[in-house]
């Protein structure tokens, strides 16, 4: 009994940390680790960290969407806020925004209402910036990738 005893007695201030666990809940945020190889449709109503590898669909409405360095995406990317830090291939769709950081490379189309793009960071494709107004659900299927129009290669 007395093993069991200790493991309690450290149970018992774990309630201060609630705190902490609360704000974690209020900003859920999921995760694809770097050996995790997901193929098909990710659907949710949580943020997802991507450090993995993911080929299919992203639809996180409403939330973020960050691909780690270490991750690889070929999908479309439907999210409230993209962050690229890894390799991303495919068209992404912001209600808000898009940031492709120093390390990040993208190839696909970006709709958008802000999008930002560190020096060093690799981008190919056409950006779309939309006023808060203007609907932005499922224009990564109005804009096909294969589709002739002029492309943005950005080296920074």
């Amino acid at each position: 009994m007395s093993p069991t005893m200790p493991s309690m007695t450290p149970a018992e201030p774990m309630p201060a940390a609630a705190p902490r666990n609360a704000v974690l809940n209020s900003a859920e945020q999921a995760t694809i680790g770097k050996s995790l190889v997901i193929k098909g449709e990710v659907t949710g109503s949580e943020s997802l960290y991507i450090d993995g590898r993911v080929e299919g669909s992203i639809n996180l409405a409403g939330n973020r969407v960050t691909v780690g360095r270490n991750g690889v995406v070929a999908a479309n990317i439907n999210a409230r806020e993209i962050v690229v830090l890894g390799k991303v291939r495919g068209n992404l769709v912001a209600s808000d925004r898009v940031d492709i950081r120093s390390e990040g490379s993208l190839t696909g189309d970006v709709v958008a209402q802000r999008i930002s793009i560190e020096d060093g960071a690799f981008f190919k494709g056409g950006i779309d910036i939309r006023k808060p107004g203007q609907k932005t659900n499922g224009d990564a299927k109005e804009v096909p990738a294969t589709e002739e129009k002029p492309a943005v290669l950005a080296r920074i």
